[in-house]
């Protein structure tokens, strides 16, 4: 059996991705795919294999969630499963931590080590969709904002600014963790509207027609932004006038930050020094429907406050 670990990232329409499968499992399993999803992921399946609060309570948890794992991926293989399609972008980190942090996915070595040895280094592929450095964090200050916190300071935004690690230290970082698995990153921009597209490459299937072409999980806009301010009692006015997205740095970072993601690209399109391989677009010729601008729901209810994934540090 064939294992792909699609890891999201966060902000690059993970959550289309992972509504997309659930609608289309049975044409999946008719071409002997499996999906496992966050609904399995982040609730049973991983529970206690990542370092946070709850794993301090139980020296055992780690070794649990690696049984659990492996009885289930028997489990698939006694049902005849060819391939086994798993997506979780929570398994890399959070995009709290790296706000934190200040940094992109500082903790991803360790954890893609954990789950590597929970799969036993069974995982063949790992699928990687990245964006621009630039468009990402100002994707994830706006999410962090609207689910409850506060607005990223002056020094904040300066730190995430000058902080030179990219796309290039995860992907190394992530490679280091897992060196039997083949690494595929693809560009954002390719896929966002096109989880068909995204589909094709993670598993040996025609992708079924997306009836059903919504973003989820976008990011709100500005009026909305004020809105999430103004119901907890906050200063509306501390965002920019105006409608459309939010646009937290200077026009100085926003230049640094796109410059940092050119710089990843020229790595990967050399050769990512074996450690990848860049995916530009094989699927030119099957343009995906566009989204609907119409407000989206916000995601998944279980991602809520993330309380079933421990952050580590």
């Amino acid at each position: 059996m064939n294992i792909t670990l699609h890891i999201g990232a966060h902000r690059c329409a993970s959550t289309t991705f992972q509504q997309y499968l659930r609608q289309n499992v049975a044409a999946l399993s008719s071409g002997s795919v499996g999906f496992w999803g966050p609904r399995r992921t982040r609730i049973s399946l991983f529970a206690g294999l990542f370092p946070g609060p709850a794993a301090a309570r139980g020296s055992n948890l780690r070794r649990r969630a690696e049984a659990r794992v492996q009885m289930q991926l028997r489990q698939a293989r006694a049902a005849g499963l060819g391939d086994l399609l798993v997506s979780d972008e929570n398994v890399i980190g959070s995009t709290r931590h790296c706000l934190r942090r200040r940094s992109l996915y500082p903790a991803i070595g360790e954890r893609m080590a954990r789950v590597s040895a929970a799969f036993n280094g069974q995982i063949d592929r790992v699928v990687l969709v990245i964006r621009d450095q630039e468009q990402w964090w100002a994707s994830a200050c706006a999410y962090a904002v609207a689910r409850g916190h506060p607005l990223p300071d002056a020094e904040i935004l300066a730190e995430i600014a000058v902080d030179r690690r990219g796309w290039r230290d995860v992907i190394t970082d992530l490679a280091c963790a897992m060196p039997d698995a083949a690494i595929e990153v693809v560009p954002f921009e390719r896929v966002a509207a096109r989880p068909g597209a995204l589909l094709e490459l993670c598993a040996p299937v025609t992708a079924p027609d997306d009836h059903n072409a919504r973003w989820l999980n976008r990011a709100p806009d500005l009026p909305r932004l004020r809105a999430a301010l103004e119901r907890r009692g906050e200063d509306p006015a501390s965002l920019p006038p105006g409608a459309g997205r939010w646009h937290p740095f200077t026009a100085a970072q926003r230049a640094a930050l796109r410059e940092n993601h050119a710089d990843d690209l020229f790595w990967l399109s050399a050769g990512a020094d074996g450690l990848a391989t860049l995916t530009e677009d094989p699927f030119r010729d099957r343009t995906g429907p566009s989204r609907s601008t119409e407000d989206n729901p916000r995601g998944q209810g279980h991602d809520s406050g993330q309380g079933n994934l421990a952050q580590s540090g």
